[in-house]
């Protein structure tokens, strides 16, 4: 009868970083995950982390993708890439993060389009000229 070491129990539990990111579809490769690990776009608990540094369910983890900053919770781990809900079931965002990230979308979407929120109220003049712009589209 053949005993597994409590080592090989610990493993199980256990993933490399750079191999987690990739199957939680953070990043489209493997490599792509250990060159954001390295460039520091990625913190395990607030630190600095190599790409094989083991990653266990409970940490948090901050990952920067472009624009779009990431603060999750590992839920899972898995040395395999799977279909996108069993990847989201890997992690969960904070409610903080994701509205952040939602925010800032949205400003970029907004920017993009050319709309720059006003820095103040409208003025007497400038809420006529918006509520005759608005008429126009009654017609």
């Amino acid at each position: 009868m053949v005993h597994a070491s409590p080592q090989a129990a610990v493993a199980a539990d256990t993933v490399r970083l750079d191999v987690w990111l990739w199957a939680a579809r953070f990043f489209k490769t493997r490599a792509l995950a250990k060159q954001a690990i390295e460039g520091g776009k990625v913190q395990v608990a607030g630190q600095g982390a190599k790409p094989s540094r083991a990653v266990r369910a409970g940490e948090s983890l901050l990952v920067r993708r472009g624009d779009d900053v990431f603060e999750v919770q590992v839920l899972g781990t898995s040395d395999r890439r799977g279909s996108a809900p069993v990847a989201q079931a890997l992690y969960a965002e904070t409610e903080a993060s994701r509205e952040a990230r939602l925010k800032a979308a949205a400003e970029r979407r907004a920017a993009a389009t050319g709309y720059r929120p006003p820095l103040t109220k409208p003025d007497k003049r400038a809420r006529r000229l918006i509520q005759a712009l608005g008429d126009l589209d009654a017609l």
